[in-house]
């Protein structure tokens, strides 16, 4: 289980967290909901450590996942990424087995095995060779979705991954998402998307700097809480 335990982020005094506290199970895919401001990335670096607690903790089977951030892939929203960088596809999904290998040595015959299945995995093969600036945002998306799958993490965090890609792409996440369930992983999935997605995820948490709500849909996404979070009335119809 990973625990999230009275988590707080403050920036000059002001707060963009305060008080957060939840649970992730393995094998169950999560849906991090909150508008824009809300403080969702900075959710998820935090519990990795990229940026400072002001107060709380994270731990995975009961240890600091600080200690075990080997054990996690971690999939930034595409407008962080430099597109411009000169690097093959193959090379970037490579870069998921860094840990593994150390830099500046040659990858084992495992770590190569592992990205070619990786890349064959999200239909990403006869592209191994290009540059990954020259793909298109969906195509770009599934080589970072590859690099994820070859760091064989135990925790996969996703920032945005649905933003701006085709509906093959999110098909192909999506079904990534359902192997890593049964694989007894712990997914979670920062996203906007209030409409048929929905039906993806096994658990949902709605944030606006607090945490308001969490655990399944019919649960979170009741017409209060979503009045909570975005300070308006949101038209959804949970089935």
């Amino acid at each position: 289980m990973l625990e999230v335990q009275d988590l707080a982020v403050s920036y000059r005094d002001n707060w963009a967290l305060r008080g957060v506290s939840f649970s992730l199970q393995p094998g169950q895919v999560t849906s991090l909901l909150g508008p824009n401001g809300a403080g969702k990335s900075t959710l998820v670096k935090a519990m990795l450590g990229l940026i400072p607690l002001a107060q709380g903790a994270v731990k995975f089977r009961s240890q600091s996942l600080k200690r075990q951030l080997r054990r996690v892939a971690y999939v930034p929203q595409r407008s962080h990424i430099d597109w411009d960088y000169p690097i093959t596809v193959h090379r970037v999904v490579m870069m998921g087995r860094t840990v593994h290998t150390k830099w500046f040595r040659e990858p084992s015959r495992q770590s190569q095995e592992l990205v070619k299945d990786a890349l064959e995995r999200v239909g990403m093969s006869k592209y191994r060779d290009r540059q990954i600036g020259e793909l298109s945002g969906g195509q770009q998306q599934r080589v970072f979705l590859a690099r994820a799958l070859a760091q064989q993490a135990d925790l996969l965090f996703f920032d945005e991954p649905f933003a701006g890609v085709d509906k093959k792409t999110e098909e192909v996440v999506f079904d990534i998402f359902s192997e890593l369930k049964s694989q007894n992983k712990v997914i979670l999935v920062i996203s906007h998307d209030l409409g048929e997605t929905l039906e993806n995820y096994d658990q949902f948490l709605l944030l606006n700097q607090q945490l308001i709500a969490a655990g399944s849909k019919a649960d979170v996404l009741t017409a209060e809480n979503l009045t909570k979070a975005y300070g308006k009335k949101l038209n959804l119809v949970i089935a």
